[in-house]
């Protein structure tokens, strides 16, 4: 699965959610319209291969799910996988989710993007597209995918947006093969004419799971999470870190640091996004339907195919768990950031097997915690 991250402060605006209904409203849905795919890449959260996959939803049950979400909000639709291009009626699902209001963007690996299939995509409706770039060269590319050509596919797709004049973005999951490379691949995006840069922290889901020696460590995450907010103001493009979610407490502190106070007035949108947004403004949607608060974390919230998503929104108890800091555990729990952070739910399940579980790669120390050793 390639993933778009496709923020508040980026080129396709979210709406803000509603002051007079539910606070929680769906801002982005990642759809995985197939977990078919061409790639073998190492850290797969769905272990997707290029085999055929059974129950898959058909058109018509994707027509009323879009149906169902726009009844009651307008998000961003992420069409990923898998590789959404290998459904043949791809495009036709991403212009009816185009023609009802709905923003649909796209996640493509690049291997089947020649300038055909780019225009098709942009005719379609499509408003951005992501493409992953892991290392900064074909060989350490590659290796990470598994797939000999993926770097040169990549970079061709690139060309061929660029092209039909489609937005893209770049997507980066960080692990230790590449975080010393990451100022690189920062410049080269930039070269690349990218609007935005999200490295992505890996998570341990799916294959994921067998990457633990190639996890970046506790202090080595805040480092490179710092050195995010430090670049934050020094690039032309939007530059903002993924399932990371205390980057929003180092930009906190860091502004706090510079005698500024984060408002929306003042710092306008990177104010009001928070870090993980699982079950309160994100949601996962699989190829069968199934019902996540993200694609990391296996734990069904509902089933499309037995009632309306709005109904698994607004009712879900995985969902209203994900709503309550409170019941965060650990120093999740305590911590003044949790409201902007929030923690890796996925990665404190993957961890300790308690989706509210404190976040295991955290090195801050709430300030209860502190008061309480004194």
């Amino acid at each position: 699965m390639i993933l778009i991250s496709v923020s508040e402060s980026s080129g396709v605006c979210m709406h803000k959610p509603s002051s007079h209904t539910t606070p929680f409203l769906p801002r982005v849905i990642a759809w995985e319209v197939t977990r078919r795919c061409l790639l073998n890449c190492i850290h797969c959260r769905a272990a997707a291969h290029s085999g055929s996959y059974a129950n898959e939803l058909t058109t018509e049950e994707c027509f009323t799910f879009l149906d169902d979400v726009k009844s009651f909000s307008s998000p961003i639709i992420i069409l990923t996988g898998g590789e959404p291009l290998l459904r043949p009626d791809i495009y036709e699902i991403a212009r009816y989710g185009t023609k009802i209001g709905l923003r649909m963007v796209m996640a493509p690996c690049g291997m089947l993007v020649d300038k055909d299939v780019a225009q098709k995509i942009k005719d379609a409706g499509i408003m951005r597209v992501s493409l992953s770039i892991d290392g900064v060269t074909a060989e350490s590319h590659d290796a990470f995918r598994r797939v000999e050509g993926a770097f040169a596919s990549v970079m061709q797709a690139i060309e061929n947006f660029k092209q039909v004049g489609m937005e893209f973005q770049i997507n980066t999951t960080v692990t230790k093969h590449n975080v010393k490379d990451l100022p690189k691949l920062l410049e080269m995006v930039i070269e690349l004419g990218a609007v935005a840069y999200h490295p992505f922290l890996l998570v341990p889901a799916g294959r994921g799971k067998d990457l633990a020696d190639q996890e970046i460590s506790p202090e080595e995450y805040e480092k490179t999470l710092t050195w995010f907010y430090e670049m934050r103001d020094k690039v032309p493009i939007q530059f903002k870190p993924t399932c990371a979610p205390h980057y929003y407490r180092i930009f906190r502190q860091g502004e706090k640091a510079k005698g500024k106070t984060v408002t929306p007035e003042s710092h306008g949108l990177d104010a009001m996004t928070k870090g993980c947004m699982g079950g309160q403004s994100f949601a996962f949607v699989s190829h069968i339907g199934k019902v996540q608060i993200c694609g990391f974390l296996e734990e069904e919230a509902g089933d499309i195919r037995k009632e309306p998503f709005s109904t698994i929104w607004n009712t879900s108890r995985l969902f209203q768990e994900m709503r309550d800091y409170d019941r965060y555990h650990g120093k999740c729990g305590v911590c003044e950031f949790r409201k902007v952070c929030g923690g890796c739910r996925a990665r404190a399940f993957a961890v300790s097997g308690d989706y509210l579980g404190e976040e295991p790669f955290c090195t801050y120390e709430p300030v209860k915690i502190s008061q309480r050793k004194k």
